[in-house]
């Protein structure tokens, strides 16, 4: 079932929300605040989360405050790849979560960590470690990212490629399942701190891995699992098939459900990290998504403030 509904991914990034178009981020404000009211005038209780930022910068939070975007949320999320793409160590997790909480009244989900084994396997599974002793108890939700490798034939969700050297080519190891479906070491990892370690997995447009996923979710444990639906895949042919699949697929898991993705003619520049020529056709997408696959009577309640955690140990 739908535990929350998740506003865009990594706003502050550009590889996911076009900044020279929006330096300010005046565009996803308006964009972030439709979408917002949209869902809750459709489910009077469903957690609205703000899509998790990339890097972890206190600054756009407080953007987002001062433009009221945090009136209309009821969790707010962040992302850390440290061992990977930031440039801060693993053990600043804690400080990195602090650093949010302090300038927010609702609680901070961690919605994507992870490290790729693209160096090294036993690097991950120390990752996985490391990471879980250090965030588990210091926010409510995390999120591993992911349980699959990408794809060496598909691409990754960046805006310039090969381009970027092996900061590229990490994306392509970030599963606990290497492209052939075989468990990497950090798999057994995962499952020593199952449930309270959720995952992130994105399905593509007709996946040919769900049904295995699922599998292998129920396996290691899994209760809470963030995906998308992405608005732009919504003009494709036979759309709500993939998207009545998928989410019936997954209806065991407390799912986190992002929405994002602007479909190419309907955004100020013709790309996926557009800010869109009208707020409320997100919006609309978003609200016609949770009428469609949330079920009120057993959705989860508005995110608890007492879930909210100052500050964490190291």
């Amino acid at each position: 079932m739908i535990e929350a509904a998740k506003i865009w991914n990594e706003p502050n990034n550009k590889s996911h929300w076009d900044i020279l178009i929006d330096p300010d981020w005046e565009k996803f404000a308006a964009t972030a605040i439709a979408a917002a009211k949209a869902i809750r005038s459709v489910h009077p209780t469903l957690p609205r989360v703000l899509g998790g930022i990339s890097p972890i910068d206190p600054r756009f939070m407080e953007n987002m405050k001062s433009r009221g975007v945090l009136d209309h949320v009821d969790a707010v999320a962040v992302h850390g790849f440290p061992l990977d793409w930031n440039l801060w160590k693993i053990e600043e997790w804690p400080q990195k979560v602090a650093e949010i909480q302090e300038r927010v009244s609702m609680p901070v989900w961690v919605t994507e960590v992870g490290v790729s084994s693209f160096g090294a396997d036993e690097v991950q599974a120390w990752g996985l470690e490391r990471t879980a002793n250090l965030l588990i108890g210091c926010t409510p939700r995390i999120h591993w990212y992911s349980l699959y490798d990408l794809p060496a034939t598909w691409e990754a969700t960046t805006r310039h490629k090969e381009a970027e050297g092996s900061s590229y080519y990490r994306h392509f190891h970030m599963g606990l399942l290497r492209e052939d479906g075989t468990p990497k070491p950090a798999f057994e990892s995962f499952a020593g701190h199952s449930p309270a370690l959720g995952l992130c997995q994105w399905f593509h447009f007709e996946d040919h891995r769900l049904d295995d996923a699922v599998r292998w979710m129920r396996r290691l444990g899994v209760r809470h699992l963030r995906t998308g639906l992405s608005w732009a895949d919504s003009f494709r042919p036979n759309a709500l098939d993939w998207f009545d699949r998928q989410m019936d697929a997954l209806s065991e898991f407390e799912v986190t459900v992002t929405f994002c993705f602007t479909p190419e003619h309907r955004g100020i520049a013709p790309h996926h990290t557009s800010p869109p020529l009208d707020p409320d056709e997100y919006a609309e997408f978003c609200a016609r998504m949770i009428e469609r696959y949330c079920d009120r009577s057993h959705a989860t309640s508005r995110v608890d403030a007492s879930e909210r955690i100052a500050l964490c140990a190291p």
